[in-house]
C-alpha cells in the first residue's frame, strides 16, 4: 500500500480491528508468557479472530509482531529470533486475510525509558525500530502502525526508521490520560503535529480509556492536523474481578454509540483495543452504516 492509497482509503471510514491479547488471554494463553511464541504455537486461534474481525467489518487487521521487537523479545532470551518471528508473524497474518483486508506490521513501545528519564538514546531506539521495520516490510505488511506509544520521541524514531527502510504509510497512535496528557510528557496535540511534520500517515490514541473519555482529545486533535485521525479505545475503563481477570465497563452496543461520537469529532480511522472483541467491531460498523 502507498501513502496516497491509504489516503484515499481513509477519506471514509475506516475500520480497524479490536484488542488482541485480552481475546488470547480469554482464548487461554497464561499470562507472563512471550505473546508472539504463544501465537505461533497456537496459529488457528490467532487466525480464527482476525477472520471474526474481518467478518465483522474490519479493513485492517494487526499482524501479532506487538512486541517483537529486539528490546522486547531479549526479555524472553528469544532475540536471536526475530526474523523467522516477525516473518511468521505476517504470514499468518496474511493468510488469515487472504486478500479481504490490509495487514499492518505492529510494532510498540521497547518497554525502555527514553533519556533523561532513562538509558534508551534517540540511536538505539531508532536502530531497534529499523530492524523491525524492515523484517515487517521484507515479509508483506502493507503498512505499519506505531501503537500503544508513551513518548514523542520514541515515536518519532519510529517513524524516522519506517522512512529510511520503506515507503509504507506509517500510522502512529499513542495512548493518554482523558485530558490529554502523555505519560512521559507532553500532549496528544503536541505528539500529533510533530507526528505529523515526521510524516506519519495518521496520527491519534488506542488503549488508554474507553471512548467516552476521548471526546475532547480526538477533537482536538482533528482541529489541529491535516492527516486521518486515529481512535482505538478500551472497551471502557477495566476493573478486576476476585480471579484477578481485568474487565471492561462498556458493551458493544454502548461501545458503538461512543464511537460514533468520536467519529462525529474528526475520528476516521477507528476500532477497539483492550476489552473489545469481534462483536464491538460489528456494532461499530453496523452504527456508522459501513454493514
Amino acid at each position: 500500500m502507498t501513502k496516497h492509497e491509504f489516503q484515499k482509503l481513509a477519506q471514509n471510514i475506516l475500520l480497524l480491528d479490536g484488542a488482541t491479547g485480552s481475546n488470547l488471554i480469554a482464548a487461554g494463553m497464561p499470562r507472563g508468557v512471550c505473546t508472539e511464541t504463544w501465537v505461533l504455537e497456537h496459529k488457528e486461534i490467532m487466525q480464527n479472530l482476525q477472520r471474526a474481525y474481518m467478518d465483522a467489518g474490519s479493513r485492517i487487521i494487526y499482524a501479532p509482531t506487538f512486541g517483537a521487537n529486539r528490546a522486547s523479545l531479549s526479555l524472553h532470551n528469544l532475540e536471536d529470533h526475530i526474523k523467522e518471528m516477525n516473518t511468521s508473524l505476517v504470514s499468518l497474518s496474511k493468510e488469515a486475510a487472504d486478500g479481504r483486508a490490509f495487514v499492518a506490521g505492529d510494532i510498540t513501545t521497547t518497554g525502555k525509558m527514553m533519556e533523561p528519564a532513562g538509558d534508551l538514546t534517540y540511536e538505539d531506539a531508532f536502530e531497534i525500530y529499523k530492524e523491525q521495520i524492515s523484517l515487517l516490510y521484507e515479509a508483506g505488511a502493507d503498512l505499519i502502525v506505531a501503537e500503544t506509544m508513551i513518548n514523542i520521541e520514541e515515536t518519532l524514531a519510529a517513524l524516522d526508521a519506517a522512512a529510511q527502510v520503506c515507503d509504507l504509510p506509517v500510522l502512529c497512535s499513542l495512548t493518554v490520560e482523558a485530558d490529554g496528557s502523555i505519560f512521559s510528557g507532553g500532549n496528544a496535540v503536541e505528539a500529533a503535529l510533530a507526528l505529523e511534520s515526521a510524516g506519519a500517515s495518521a496520527v491519534g490514541i488506542n488503549c488508554s480509556v474507553g471512548p467516552d473519555q476521548l471526546v475532547s482529545v480526538i477533537r482536538n486533535i482533528k482541529e489541529s492536523v491535516s492527516i486521518p485521525v486515529i481512535a482505538k479505545p478500551n472497551a471502557g475503563m477495566p476493573f478486576i474481578d476476585d480471579q484477578g481477570n481485568a474487565l471492561y465497563s462498556m458493551g458493544p452496543a454502548d461501545f458503538a454509540r461512543h464511537m460514533k461520537v468520536l467519529v462525529e469529532n474528526g475520528a476516521s480511522v477507528i476500532g477497539g483495543c483492550c476489552g473489545t472483541t469481534p462483536e464491538y467491531i460489528y456494532e461499530t460498523a453496523k452504527i456508522l452504516q459501513l454493514k
